[in-house]
């Protein structure tokens, strides 16, 4: 069966919700097809004790400010996950689910058609938002096949309960690494392994000013003046509570990255090694692209080049809240909104035209 439909917005986590709210203030025709059984996106996936790095008031999608948690200053995923449920109801979102999206290809005419396991949608313009937690990054480390312990990366990972008392390696110098890793400094003998040594943000910085020093390099960028550095220049860590504890209680002691695994553990260049019963990845993630494959885009690495969230080389074709790549900040709550507002005016006048 073959549906037609102006726009079709492929996800249905924060950045197709966000996409969808600015297309029905513009009453266009659109469908989101989301591929979870749920509402939440990845939120609904993500470890237990995961809070988000801003208060609820800055961690709102546009047009419905995120409630507070009570007695949390950050909520968890939980509370996101009922923000967002929240939100597709109250704004009467035309979800479908779950509809799985398999490709998609150029018509003939001025079409682009969505191939899914529940049948094919021809429509006018297409808005890519799957984000990247779907494609979790495993880097080649020399002995990693024949370790014998359990291996995981951040998306299987749920909570300590699981590693108490073991010897745990947690690999990665990000938010994920060190959020995880102070999840584990208590219970377990840990080894935490960063490429360069962790830079924790002040603590007084959330993800307020991260949104704000995005947004300022992003329009120095666009300006021609010189790059800020945006986030990248504050540090890694986002101080959260959970990390500032472990690290103030000296448990976040970070190692150089080893240089290969063995049977039994990571060994360092030098000889040294550790034994470990799991090694948990926290190596972050590639852009969810696959159904985009028959198009032909792909760029430099895996990126379809884009000006703002619009396709260079297909011009129906909008990426939103894969990163900075596609908007400031687009892969946050707070962020999406500015770029999904603009891909929604773009894909209007884009209808208008033809």
């Amino acid at each position: 069966m073959t549906r037609h439909v102006d726009v079709v917005v492929i996800g249905g986590g924060q950045a197709g919700l966000a996409a969808g709210y600015h297309l029905r203030r513009l009453g266009v025709d659109f469908v989101i097809l989301d591929a979870q059984d749920t509402p939440g996106g990845a939120w609904q996936h993500a470890w237990d004790s995961l809070h988000l790095f801003s208060p609820a008031a800055y961690s709102s999608l546009p047009g419905r400010p995120m409630p507070p948690q009570t007695g949390q200053m950050y909520p968890d995923a939980a509370h996101v996950v009922g923000y967002l449920t929240e939100y597709e109801h109250r704004y009467e979102l035309p979800v479908h689910r779950p509809v799985r999206v398999s490709a998609v290809h150029r018509e003939e005419d001025a079409f682009l058609r969505v191939e899914t396991d529940s049948g094919t949608w021809r429509t006018r313009a297409v808005i890519s938002a799957t984000g990247t937690w779907w494609r979790p990054f495993l880097p080649a480390v020399p002995g990693r096949s024949g370790f014998r312990g359990r291996q995981l990366h951040t998306v299987d990972y749920r909570g300590p309960r699981d590693f108490a008392g073991k010897q745990v390696v947690v690999v990665g110098g990000g938010n994920s690494g060190a959020q995880i890793a102070a999840d584990l400094a208590y219970d377990t003998e840990l080894t935490w392994a960063t490429q360069r040594p962790p830079r924790f943000l002040a603590d007084d910085i959330d993800g307020r000013a991260l949104f704000d020093a995005a947004t300022a390099r992003r329009r120095a960028l666009d300006q021609g003046r010189a790059d800020s550095g945006g986030v990248a220049s504050l540090g890694d860590i986002v101080a959260v509570p959970p990390v500032r504890e472990a690290r103030d209680a000296g448990l976040l002691k970070a190692s150089p990255t080893f240089a290969h695994l063995d049977r039994d553990g990571v060994v360092w260049a030098d000889g040294t090694r550790a034994d470990a019963d799991a090694v948990i990845w926290c190596t972050g993630f590639r852009p969810t692209l696959g159904h985009l494959v028959p198009l032909g885009l792909r760029g430099p690495r895996g990126r379809i080049p884009t000006v703002g969230t619009r396709a260079v080389d297909e011009p129906r074709l909008y990426l939103l809240g894969y990163g900075d790549w596609t908007g400031p900040a687009s892969a946050t709550l707070i962020g999406v909104g500015r770029p999904a507002r603009d891909t929604a005016r773009s894909i209007a006048e884009l209808l208008t035209e033809r």
